[in-house]
């Protein structure tokens, strides 16, 4: 059985770009699997408007199967709010789409316990879609449309605050300074770092800005 330090560094890159509480929620939803013996992979999350174009054209205009009815824009990964996930063998060789898998023998589908601990989290999952069900997929929109995220709105500081008491499962959760601060340090100072070597600024501003955000969520100043 990998270890859990194991099983989370293989999801480390889908995890770049995330929303900073979209990316706690999901290290701690690997973890929380992984407590249930069920180790999981992150297969996808932050996906350019190119990718997505390119998996739209997929069954359309080039080969193989439809996997998705968005368009560059209309995904939710597309701005760093939904991941997707898969089952991992105990070694960590072998992935699984199987939603029937039972890896920890007991008597429950792993792929249901994934979708609970997901739940419990705050994520909203594919496959309670009407329509095309999308089964490995987890997103928090924070009651935001991909039309409202293509025209610049993004979460509050009162919404990343309520996202956050989810996660530490606080009902009266209060966002603590030394919380913004590991999150800025840990996620969103390398974001904007990285955004700064590839001359991005808009991505350098939506990193300043989501920082902000969490200090003003933490009673901090804004910077």
């Amino acid at each position: 059985m990998l270890t859990l330090l194991q099983v989370k560094n293989k999801s480390v890159p889908k995890l770049e770009g995330l929303l900073a509480p979209v990316r706690a929620a999901a290290e701690r939803l690997i973890e929380r699997c992984y407590a249930r013996d069920i180790p999981i992979v992150i297969t996808q999350g932050l996906r350019t408007i190119a990718e997505q174009d390119k998996l739209y054209a997929q069954g359309r205009t080039s080969a193989g199967s439809i996997v998705t009815n968005a368009k560059g824009g209309y995904s939710y990964h597309n701005f760093g709010v939904a991941i997707d996930f898969a089952l991992l063998s105990a070694d960590g060789k072998q992935v699984y789409w199987d939603t029937k898998r039972d890896g920890n023998a007991n008597k429950v589908a792993d792929w249901a316990e994934v979708v609970d601990e997901a739940k419990r989290l705050g994520f909203a999952w594919g496959g309670d879609w009407t329509s095309f069900k999308d089964y490995p997929h987890f997103e928090m929109t924070f009651g935001l449309t991909t039309a409202q995220l293509r025209a610049g709105i993004r979460p509050t500081a009162a919404q990343i605050a309520a996202a956050m008491a989810i996660i530490t499962k606080e009902d009266s959760y209060t966002m603590k300074a030394e919380d913004a601060n590991d999150l800025i340090k840990r996620y969103l100072q390398p974001a904007w770092a990285a955004c700064k070597q590839k001359g991005d600024t808009a991505g350098m501003q939506e990193a300043h800005r989501l920082a902000n955000e969490l200090r003003k969520a933490s009673g901090q100043k804004e910077q």
